[in-house]
């Protein structure tokens, strides 16, 4: 079959003959029709995720979409190494394949379902989210936040609060439903000087795609800043600034902070599964938005390497090969 393939940890894959996947006991045999380029799938790839196999020559992609054998139409994750999504074939064990409703749509789905996750999971069940609430997004500006946004307001957030570098994004922030912005500035004592008031007129909830500086100044702001014994749900979602912070022991001693990391090993398969579905159903109704570009996968090697700004890329197998 044709497939996206990455030779040794670190390198950009490659458009080429990949030996077919078989069906075992267990497993279910996928045919793609849409495969998402993830900050997940490249750190698996690039074996600096915490979750990667360290198996190569292997097929990149951690989830996707396709049709199985019988002709129901699934999203896959976490398919069977060596096999992932950025190919015409996968595999994947049964329980780690959520049906698609009728009225959503393949390339929808896949680029929807990983972002979706991680915010969906995040709120509902890691931070056990009440309507009513106020959600402050961390790096709100990429896929991931933007949707993050339409997410907590769907669920009933009374206020959510954004942050990012590109203050040219955000007034499209605020029309998807951001109710304030805050630009993250390298200085941090202003960082933490902009945060506290928002702190003290009440955040209950974290959602953190960066970490690094920026999740240090928002601790800080909201120890200071948050009501007495009035717990804050810190959500850590993403490394994209840094993979270590500093944190004072006062932050905690002084604070009601409840730090609570959601990704894979936090969340049991029945869990994701859970979370995935729940998107599904909501985007339907709520017409989720999330700018999408679709991408041939003979051409997965400049879509690996290429900057796509805030667009979720979806790569698509051509039938027979290409």
């Amino acid at each position: 079959m044709k497939a996206a393939i990455v030779k040794e940890a670190g390198a950009s894959p490659v458009y080429g003959d990949f030996a077919d996947p078989v069906a075992g006991e267990g497993t279910t045999l996928v045919r793609v029709t849409e495969a998402p380029l993830t900050h997940l799938a490249r750190g698996r790839a690039m074996g600096g995720h915490y979750s990667a196999k360290g198996t190569f020559p292997m097929v990149p992609g951690v989830d996707g979409v396709g049709v199985t054998d019988d002709g129901r139409r699934v999203y896959f994750f976490l398919p069977e190494a060596p096999y992932g999504g950025m190919a015409e074939y996968t595999l994947a064990k049964s329980e780690r394949l959520v049906p698609i409703p009728d009225g959503l749509d393949d390339c929808t789905a896949a680029a929807l379902a990983n972002p979706g996750m991680s915010s969906w999971a995040g709120l509902v069940d890691r931070a056990k989210m009440r309507a009513g609430e106020t959600v402050l997004i961390n790096g709100a500006t990429g896929a991931a936040g933007r949707l993050a946004i339409q997410i907590a307001k769907h669920l009933g957030a009374a206020r959510v609060i954004v942050t990012g570098r590109r203050s040219e994004t955000f007034d499209e922030l605020r029309r998807l439903g951001a109710d304030a912005t805050i630009q993250l500035a390298p200085d941090r004592a202003a960082l933490e000087h902009t945060l506290e008031p928002e702190f003290r007129s009440g955040v209950d909830i974290v959602l953190d795609y960066l970490w690094g500086p920026s999740a240090e100044a928002i601790l800080a702001a909201a120890a200071r800043g948050g009501k007495d014994a009035v717990p804050i749900r810190f959500v850590q979602l993403g490394s994209m600034a840094g993979s270590e912070i500093a944190l004072p022991s006062a932050v905690l001693r002084s604070s009601a902070l409840e730090l609570i990391g959601s990704g894979l090993g936090s969340m049991t398969l029945a869990g994701l599964q859970h979370a995935i579905a729940g998107v599904f159903q909501a985007a339907q109704k709520a017409k989720f938005e999330v700018a999408i570009e679709r991408i041939p996968l003979a051409d997965v090697t400049r879509a690996w390497e290429e900057n796509h700004g805030g667009a979720r890329v979806v790569l698509e197998p051509t039938p027979g090969g290409a």
